[in-house]
């Protein structure tokens, strides 16, 4: 196969898959979103290009898959832009991994909450809302104790936890003054570590625990400690049927329990760009290597031989 990794060059990530894609005879290269072009000929086939640094138009037509390593923030023509492109390549018989919707419903904190909860799955208590006046009255609705996280993003950042009501309502003044969507979960104490659980496919890559005793964001990428954990089979299918209602076929989802009822687990997120580095250090199992046999099994399927 013929291999695209939407990432950031550099990426351990990106070099993960691409020696995995390599070690099984495939080829591979790194792109970046901001590269990306689409090009409508007059009566004709619609054309997908990347631009490298020396200008070199890459042919994304040419290649068999796209794996998604990255969504890096952008104005919303930008989202848009990048969304509507991976859709069309899909269309275009390009393997695009995750799919263009299960990635337009992660990366949407709003939109994936919203599904849960409809579900019937357990998820904190959640306001989404513009405006600082209807945040401060579900900070109170929420027990005046909230996290608040940006709705795009991942690895811990932008989040913050409020307690205290005057500096709640200037952070909710200065978010609503640059067009932020404001969105508030309640505070859910913690024995100090989550679960994450990696989906592929329908099965578990492998899970581990994640602490942080001084931060009570618990992602590796904030100085968390990973230690393997074997999830109990409610936990594995709570893990299933959110990647089911997200569409997400590679997920890693984060569970939380808390103080108060030890045998709850509240679904926190569904991450379809989900980061494993923390999990391999863990559990020594090979990610890279079993996404790029699955897209193997993939274009197989799709009833493309590979080499």
């Amino acid at each position: 196969m013929r291999i695209a990794i939407l990432g950031n060059q550099g990426s351990w990530y990106c070099r993960e898959l691409q020696q995995a894609a390599e070690a099984r005879g495939h080829s591979s290269c790194t792109l970046e979103f901001h590269d990306l072009a689409a090009w409508l000929p007059v009566l004709s086939t619609e054309q997908f290009s990347s631009y490298d640094a020396e200008e070199c138009q890459i042919d994304l037509n040419q290649f068999d898959a796209l794996i998604i390593r990255t969504m890096p923030p952008g104005s919303l023509e930008q989202v848009i832009f990048r969304m509507d492109l991976l859709g069309r390549l899909e269309q275009a018989g390009v393997t695009v991994f995750n799919t263009p919707r299960a990635i337009e419903c992660a990366v949407d904190k709003y939109l994936t909450t919203s599904r849960l909860s409809a579900a019937g799955l357990p998820v904190p208590a959640t306001a989404v809302c513009e405006s600082s006046e209807a945040a401060m009255q579900r900070f109170e609705d929420l027990g005046g104790d909230v996290v608040v996280k940006p709705l795009f993003g991942s690895e811990g950042r932008g989040i913050f936890r409020i307690s205290d009501p005057d500096l709640a309502y200037r952070s909710f003044r200065t978010l609503e003054r640059t067009q932020a969507v404001i969105y508030l979960q309640r505070y859910i104490p913690h024995p100090g570590y989550d679960l994450r659980i990696l989906i592929l496919n329908g099965s578990v890559v492998g899970a581990i625990r994640r602490h942080n005793q001084t931060d009570f964001r618990t992602n590796i990428s904030r100085q968390g400690r990973a230690e393997a954990y074997s999830p109990t089979e409610s936990e594995v299918q709570l893990a299933l049927r959110a990647c089911e209602l997200t569409q997400a076929e590679f997920a890693g989802v984060d569970l939380l329990t808390p103080v108060e009822a030890p045998e709850t687990r509240y679904l926190l997120e569904v991450n379809a760009v989900p980061g494993w580095r923390g999990l391999q250090s863990a559990t020594n199992v090979n990610v890279a290597a079993l996404v790029i046999e699955y897209l193997e099994q993939k274009r197989n399927n799709a009833g493309v031989s590979q080499p």
